[in-house]
């Protein structure tokens, strides 16, 4: 999910009562709820982001080390302010409850990234093996709608109990996507095998952008993809008509596979296909991703290219 979201889930769980029972407690859940996508520092190195994205600090070993690192530099905090004079305003700062909204926060950031078709690698830094939801968009204005009016009303009304039900409403929310997403995922599984006698090789059926009604379609048919649309309202399955090719087996694309960039995005990749284009002095070889081509500035992370020359 984007980092409005998470932090509006740790402003909500202050809100709802959390922060009262230790200072710094509504930090540290906004901090928390945010701290996996650290790894966004690797934009400033000369790494492929998207080979390092929801990897290290995403998995097991990292939920079960971050948490105990922020509980740290809180206390540190909260001794400097002691040291000043800089107290928190008469709530004692208890170390067990720090860790406990620190872990609450981390496995909640991982929980809600699971739930998009983006994926983490849940099991790093032990397996590379990416895990997808197929949930929720990764942008949900539904989400950032019931938290932040939770927050807001919870504040300027000086209850939590507005906070307490957005927390539940977003809540059903999740499950509903969920449910739906399960359903539909059988649904596509059930009408291919009709058609082709066996399963897809992989399949996405996937969120669309603040249209909780409608799924994204990938099949994975062998040497090429097929799209479409599934309609919960009406309830319809619609296939597009063109299908697009990987051609993986060029041997341009073999060249191609042992560019640093690409390698980095094949980690990531998980529908990829190529494309093959004649310039000057060689072909263009183009690798993307069928969950994020074409959809504008998505296009540039989705994408590398190398020139493989005659």
């Amino acid at each position: 999910m984007d980092n409005l979201c998470h932090t509006l889930i740790g402003a909500a769980l202050g809100e709802a009562g959390l922060k009262r029972r230790t200072g710094l407690g509504n930090a540290t859940l906004m901090i928390a709820s945010n701290l996996p996508d650290v790894d966004v520092l690797v934009f400033a190195t000369g790494t492929p982001s998207v080979a390092f994205r929801r990897g290290w600090t995403h998995g097991i070993l990292a939920d079960a080390l971050l948490p105990l690192l922020l509980t740290g530099v809180m206390l540190l905090v909260a001794a400097r302010r002691a040291a000043r004079g800089d107290g928190a305003r008469g709530v004692a700062v208890r170390p067990m409850q720090l860790l406990l909204f620190s872990y609450i926060g981390v496995l909640l950031h991982v929980l809600m990234d699971l739930l998009n078709t983006y994926g983490v690698r849940l099991l790093m830094p032990f397996s590379q093996r990416w895990f997808y939801g197929d949930v929720l968009f990764i942008v949900d204005p539904w989400l950032w709608v019931t938290l932040g009016a939770g927050v807001w009303l919870a504040r300027h009304r000086g209850t939590p109990n507005w906070s307490r039900a957005s927390l539940a409403l977003a809540t059903v929310y999740v499950l509903a996507m969920l449910v739906g997403a399960r359903a539909a995922r059988t649904e596509i599984i059930d009408r291919w095998q009709q058609v082709q006698g066996q399963s897809p090789r992989a399949l996405m059926v996937g969120p669309t952008f603040v249209t909780p009604l409608r799924r994204q379609i990938i099949i994975d048919a062998g040497d090429h993809y097929e799209t479409g649309v599934f309609s919960w309202q009406p309830r319809n399955v619609r296939f597009d008509p063109d299908v697009v090719a990987k051609d993986v087996d060029d041997p341009r694309v073999a060249v191609a596979r042992d560019a640093p960039n690409i390698r980095a995005f094949l980690i990531w990749s998980r529908f990829p296909f190529w494309s093959l284009e004649p310039v000057q002095g060689g072909t263009r070889v183009t690798v993307g991703d069928m969950r994020f081509s074409g959809r504008g500035a998505l296009r540039n992370l989705t994408e590398s290219t190398i020139v493989h020359e005659r």
